[in-house]
């Protein structure tokens, strides 16, 4: 039993996600490891972004994992999403993506009512 990161899915989201996951390796031999374990050391790096060789011990070697990222990764065409990113978006991991240009603008424009409310406008004639 290993310890719990907050980069873990639940293995209940992993078997959502177990198909998806499985469509990269072509059927040659056995797996030896646990998807869900190797799943769960790629969103560790993702999540806290480590270098790989810095994965706790707790997963699957880094190898491993990095391979299997590396499988995840490559988009099959440039219309469709990667393995890893119909996974991310099928378990819910990421959430919903804002494009930066309209985070930034948000950004900006936080709180400028309130301030204007309270006398802090812009200065006219600057």
């Amino acid at each position: 039993m290993r310890a719990a990161y907050p980069s873990d899915i639940s293995r209940k989201q992993c078997t959502v996600i177990l198909p998806i996951l499985e469509n990269a390796r072509k059927k040659t031999r056995p797996r030896e490891v646990d998807l869900y374990e190797v799943f769960c050391g790629v969103l560790s790096v993702l999540k806290s972004g480590c270098q790989w060789r810095l994965l706790p011990s707790d997963f699957p070697a880094w190898e491993v994992c990095y391979s299997y990222f590396r499988q995840w990764k490559d988009k099959a065409t440039p219309e469709h999403d990667s393995l890893l990113e119909a996974a991310l978006k099928k378990c819910g991991w990421r959430g919903e993506t804002v494009q930066w240009s309209n985070r930034n603008n948000q950004l900006h424009h936080r709180g400028c009512a309130e301030r204007e409310e309270h006398g802090y406008g812009r200065r006219e004639g600057l």
